[in-house]
């Protein structure tokens, strides 16, 4: 038996301090989980947590060096969310909040971003949301540090600048749905594997960035990210 086509190549992040790399099964990203980006986007209060998805190969893996992000087609405003970034090492369905550590394998920065027009107009029309947040290379993830470096990640300082400008900077403290809680809901509607990334919602001050664009973002105690916003890739 042998594929009728050839195979994607499986979609990994590199792990700090080592070779070895982290294989990618799913991207699950947390909407509005920081109040005062809730209030941004025209919304307020502890709602419950809603999620989306990205595909595994909408990733774009950010090593130590500066990665480039091709500016996206069929968009005029694209913006960045920074983002605390969980990476599943476990398996499990319906897990307890108080249990969630355990099925931690580490932590990364990524960024989540979003063809905020596209987005728009899906909202508005009732649409799903993936033509504004599922496209190529929309995923930017730093390399992943395991827990036993890190510890568990409830605090610390998250933020982002472009161009050397800070634009996002608040706390990882100030989530209104915790790591833990957030991994107990999720786990409710989909069994948890080994290799999953939850991205865990950005703070207020996202905004549009364009070709030529250099940003820089971190979490306290996890690492940093550098991208580069590219001119639109050309066939």
């Amino acid at each position: 038996m042998a594929y009728v086509i050839p195979a994607p190549p499986q979609a990994v992040v590199p792990v700090a301090g080592s070779t070895d790399l982290f294989p990618v099964h799913r991207i699950y990203c947390v909407g509005r989980n920081y109040e005062e980006h809730a209030r941004e986007m025209g919304f307020t209060g502890r709602e419950p947590p809603f999620f989306f998805a990205k595909p595994a190969d909408a990733l774009l893996p950010v090593a130590e060096e500066t990665g480039e992000m091709p500016y996206p087609p069929g968009t005029q405003s694209l913006h960045h969310e920074i983002e605390l970034v969980v990476a599943i090492g476990r398996r499990g369905r319906e897990i307890a909040a108080a249990s969630a550590p355990a099925h931690i394998w580490g932590y990364a920065v990524g960024l989540d971003m979003t063809r905020r027009d596209l987005q728009g107009e899906a909202k508005r029309l009732g649409r799903p949301w993936e033509i504004g947040k599922g496209f190529d290379f929309s995923a930017p993830v730093s390399s992943v540090r395991p827990v036993e470096k890190t510890g568990e990640v409830n605090r610390g300082r998250i933020w982002l600048k472009v161009n050397g400008q800070l634009r996002q900077d608040s706390d990882v403290s100030k989530m209104i749905w915790k790591v833990s809680e957030t991994i107990e809901h999720l786990s409710k509607y989909f069994e948890l594997v080994p290799g999953d990334l939850v991205f865990t919602g950005t703070p207020e001050g996202v905004a549009a960035v364009v070709p030529g664009d250099v940003l820089e973002g971190g979490v306290d105690g996890v690492g940093t990210l550098h991208l580069k916003i590219a001119p639109p890739a050309q066939d």
